[in-house]
């Protein structure tokens, strides 16, 4: 089978797919066009994409449904690419898992640098690996209050050693947290350092992402005691991080 990252475009128009199917393959992508979220979830299980692009406006499903089926049973990158731009579509979007959302028309260069940003993020780790990183059988996993975050492994586990599921997103949020402890971090520096990019007016998606970590570290998300909010100026992650 090609070594060529694999990427699934889900979309009702036949156009769109051609359209994105001949630019994507001229980049070095495998590409497989489909027009349904049945027809995704049966390619999910005999040839799972690295990626699914996928439109929200699909008729008769429900995109959001699609999305949250795919990070339940997968482990993907997920782009959102649809003609609905409003905000609170964009909003659910991310929280349901998605790691990031184009709106239609879209500019082809912007995407493909869009899809290669999330690639990078869920690369397996021995890919992207420094040459100056541990020895095989060696850790180096950040610990915080009873959970142990693994950067090399993109893991994490909670206090009965569990692995907690984190979108690619949630991840790398949490890791540039792990790495700055007791720093107030602003959004435009989480953006940049989870998505490459400036956080352009209004642009919740941090916010988004914080509240989904913290319904999954914290005991009661409506009052976090690790992930805190500083007004006006960004998020800190209170507790000490150790390695281990």
């Amino acid at each position: 089978m090609s070594s060529a990252p694999h990427i699934a475009i889900v979309d009702d128009e036949v156009d769109i797919t051609t359209l994105l199917a001949n630019y994507l393959q001229g980049h070095g992508y495998r590409i497989t066009p489909l027009h349904s979220g049945r027809a995704l979830m049966e390619l999910m299980s005999v040839d799972a994409p690295a990626l699914v692009l996928l439109d929200l406006g699909l008729p008769g499903e429900d995109g959001f449904s699609i999305a949250r089926q795919l990070r339940e049973h997968w482990r993907c990158g997920l782009v959102i690419v649809t003609g609905r731009g409003d905000a609170v579509d964009k909003v659910v979007g991310l929280e349901v898992g998605a790691d990031d959302y184009v709106t239609k028309p879209f500019d082809l260069r912007e995407l493909l640098a869009r899809i290669k940003a999330v690639l990078r993020r869920i690369a397996p780790a021995e890919a992207s690996a420094p040459a100056s990183a541990p020895a095989p059988g060696t850790r180096n996993r950040l610990l915080f209050a009873g959970w142990q975050l693994d950067p090399g492994a993109r893991q994490l586990l909670d206090a009965q050693g569990q692995e907690v599921a984190l979108t690619s997103g949630e991840f790398d949020l949490l890791c540039a947290f792990a790495q700055h402890p007791g720093r107030v971090l602003s959004r435009d520096f989480l953006l940049e350092h989870t998505r490459g990019r400036e956080a352009a007016p209004f642009d919740r998606t941090i916010d988004v992402q914080v509240g989904r970590l913290r319904k999954k570290l914290e005991p009661d998300a409506e009052h976090p005691q690790l992930i805190k909010s500083v007004r006006a100026a960004g998020y800190i992650l209170v507790p000490p991080v150790t390695q281990g």
